[in-house]
């Protein structure tokens, strides 16, 4: 700080006493440093000194303060040394070392592992504090660590996979660039008023060729993350990337593209400044550069924010990289209404590395060292940079692609016409189309969703008729058929229910009350529950039903449900009606039955035509009668009385077998003597007779069989048998009708 002090005293040079004004002459000061200042000083007009005349005696001080200017921050130090080996240009990027190294994370598979490294810490501790030779033991648990580290990394399934990829401490973009490239710097700014920083964009030489860079860009601690939106790009981030793209397309420069995010920001502001818009015009103006483009999936690829810059000549993924339409854990929600069947969701979407090379979706998979690319985070950008290397340098044609292989060409070396049609004929075999065959324009694609798995009304119905014939007909406890049948509706109906608890979110909720249930003391089946596990029951079923009410929700549970409903209810009824009938039974004379049996005789000789006593009609009447003082007396009211119909064949039924019989006959006869046959036959006759031996009797027999059905034409004998079945069953209906009324045949207490 430098003071300056201006002193009004004796001295008549400094003070002009030209009225009650006074001005500073800066020539009382001859310094150049304070010329600034003094200038500055310059017009104030010094009010206070009016009658402050030489002749007053008194002073006055001015005191001044000029501060130092702040030196400007520089990326790159003061004295940078020429023999150091950083190259100059790194000094201007922002992405530098992290001052702490991170931690490291388990994820939930990884947990055998762990207890294997703690024995090994253990141990070798114990040795460094013992003196103790233990290096055998150390070996063996070392070995035994590679060996489930191998079989649990060769063995990952898709959502462990996505787990690793999605891993905090994995290698981000710019880590695989400043690891591959001899020089990088980093571009900025869409020439729109932002640079979005979950896009990083700029130009590397790579074996000393040059090339533009453009990747997602993730951070390494939660901090980074934050201020890289978790490499979810704005619009902003899209229009900066498609500028890096035309400036490599304008200079020549092939574009290296790196897929790490999760899916473009959705929030409303970006949605208001074109989000689609953005996305969409990256697509069209990506199958238009007349440079090679190779992308390299290093993390996750989430839908159109990951394909907004990898439409590509080549697609190469990580091994533990994934590619997605949207997340395992989105589609989950929306198909089972729950997060939590992300690992299924993960199976059917095919999203890892090895699938999408197994449908010709990537063009490569680049390996990682087991454990992740976190594990050697330069090796994997070895790696990734071997994989650009040879697609640069040697490419099949896109002939190879198509039909057959015509060589191997530079990519540098491709025309712009063979580039282009290259990058369109990778992205359109994905969609079925072939080279050569040509598109009908007028062909109908049913885009409606598959209804294999979806259960009909009609299917449902029939299922439920067919059940309630078998139940209400069956004289004795139901088949085992029948019994198989409703056990499996239930086992259907408990499958659909447990999907739909865990859909619903409540599988914790009933196992933490099945857990309180079977720890509360036991009480009788026919008293109430405690208070508090009564409310928590009464809590999960409002919280069921109200799902259940929600309209095109859980339509398979609810189909089933009214399937089981009723079939329960007519297995009630027919319980209720066996009771009643044995119940009957017994209070009926043996006197009654008696008659009943010889009424039942007779109805069978009228059924088949025969002769029965005149007598026949007042016996009936007499026997329904005392039928009636019986249930009467058994305090049964008898609401009503149906007639049973037997069921009767139509009556030139048996003309019509016994011709399709000799028709059958005939057929036979003809295919047997007309195609020689005959000696077969009678041979076999002869080995009959003499009692051959039973293996050489049915060889003959199937080979007779054999040659007969071979020469037989069946074809208009089997459309006569379905036309007398269908005959037999239109005409015939089932009479049995069990009607639930007040008015028909209802017996009641």
């Amino acid at each position: 700080m430098t003071t300056l002090s201006l002193i009004a005293g004796n001295c008549e040079r400094g003070v002009l006493e030209s009225g009650p004004r006074a001005y500073f002459r800066s020539v009382l000061f001859a310094s150049d440093p304070l010329k600034g200042l003094l200038t500055s000083l310059r017009g104030i007009w010094l009010k206070d000194l009016e009658g402050s005349r030489v002749r007053n005696g008194h002073n006055f001080r001015v005191v001044a303060k000029v501060k130092k200017g702040k030196k400007h921050d520089y990326p790159w130090p003061d004295d940078i040394d020429p023999n150091s080996s950083t190259p100059p240009l790194s000094y201007l990027s922002s992405f530098k070392p992290l001052a702490e190294k991170p931690k490291p994370v388990t994820l939930a598979f990884e947990k055998p592992l762990v207890d294997l490294e703690k024995k090994i810490i253990e141990i070798s501790n114990m040795a460094d504090e013992t003196g103790l030779d233990f290096s055998d033991q150390i070996i063996a648990l070392e070995k035994k660590y590679e060996q489930a580290l191998k079989d649990l990394y060769t063995h990952l399934t898709p959502i462990q996979r996505l787990m690793i990829a999605r891993h905090p401490n994995r290698p981000t973009v710019l880590d695989h660039i400043l690891n591959i490239t001899d020089k990088w710097v980093e571009l900025h700014g869409d020439r729109a008023g932002y640079d979005d920083p979950a896009i990083v964009t700029g130009i590397g030489t790579l074996d000393g060729k040059s090339y533009m860079f453009i990747g997602h860009q993730k951070g390494r601690n939660t901090k980074e993350n934050i201020a890289r939106n978790f490499a979810m790009p704005t619009p902003h981030g899209y229009r900066k990337a498609l500028r890096m793209m035309k400036y490599a397309d304008h200079h020549g420069f092939p574009i290296i593209t790196f897929i790490d995010t999760p899916g473009a920001f959705a929030d409303l502001k970006s949605e208001e400044l074109g989000q689609g818009e953005a996305i969409a015009y990256n697509l069209r103006a990506m199958f238009g550069l007349k440079v090679p483009i190779i992308s390299v999936v290093t993390g996750e690829g989430g839908s159109g924010g990951a394909l907004a810059i990898g439409c590509a000549n080549k697609l190469f993924m990580l091994e533990n990289a994934a590619f997605y339409v949207a997340s395992p854990e989105a589609c989950a929600a929306i198909l089972w209404k729950s997060s939590q069947a992300a690992p299924k969701a993960a199976e059917k979407l095919k999203i890892t590395a090895q699938e999408h090379y197994r449908r010709k979706i990537a063009d490569g998979i680049i390996p990682e060292p087991l454990g992740g690319a976190h594990a050697d985070p330069v090796w994997t950008s070895q790696q990734i940079k071997h994989a650009i290397t040879q697609a640069m340098e040697v490419y099949v044609s896109y002939a190879s692609l198509i039909a057959y292989c015509v060589g191997v060409q530079e990519l540098r070396k491709m025309d712009t016409a063979k580039l282009l049609r290259h990058r369109r004929l990778k992205f359109r075999k994905i969609g079925g189309f072939q080279e050569g065959i040509e598109v009908n324009p007028e062909r109908k694609r049913n885009m409606k969703p598959s209804d294999a798995n979806t259960p009909k009304t009609d299917e449902i119905v029939s299922e439920v008729d067919t059940l309630r014939k078998v139940i209400l007909e069956a004289k004795e406890p139901l088949d085992p058929t029948t019994n198989k049948a409703i056990e499996k509706l239930r086992q259907d109906f408990d499958q659909e229910l447990t999907k739909a608890f865990i859909s619903m979110g409540l599988q914790d909720k009933i196992q933490t009350f099945k857990l309180e249930l079977s720890r509360s003391p036991a009480h009788p089946s026919n008293q109430p529950l405690n208070l508090p596990l009564k409310e928590k029951a009464d809590k999960i079923m409002q919280e069921v039903e109200r799902n259940l009410a929600r309209p095109g929700a859980y339509l398979g549970l609810k189909k089933k449900l009214q399937k089981l409903s009723m079939v329960s209810k007519l297995i009630e009824l027919k319980e209720k009606s066996g009771k009643v009938k044995a119940e009957i039974n017994q209070k009926v004379p043996a006197d009654i039955k008696a008659k009943i049996e010889r009424l039942k005789q007779a109805q069978e000789k009228l059924s088949r035509g025969l002769p029965v006593d005149e007598n026949l009609a007042e016996e009936v009447k007499r026997i329904k009668k005392d039928l009636e003082n019986v249930l009467k007396s058994a305090n049964l009211k008898i609401v009503g009385v149906t007639k049973r119909e037997i069921l009767s064949a139509p009556p030139d039924l048996e003309e019509r077998v016994a011709e399709l019989n000799k028709e059958i006959s005939e057929e036979i006869g003809r295919a047997a003597y007309g195609t020689g046959l005959g000696a077969k036959m009678e041979e076999l006759k002869e080995e009959v007779a003499k009692g051959s031996n039973p293996e050489r009797v049915k060889k003959l027999e199937a080979e007779v069989k054999e040659g007969i059905f071979a020469a037989m034409n069946v074809s208009p004998l089997k459309e006569k048998v379905e036309n007398l079945r269908e005959g037999l069953a239109s005409s015939t209906e089932a009479v049995v009708e069990s009607k639930v009324g007040a008015d028909n045949g209802r017996l009641r207490d």
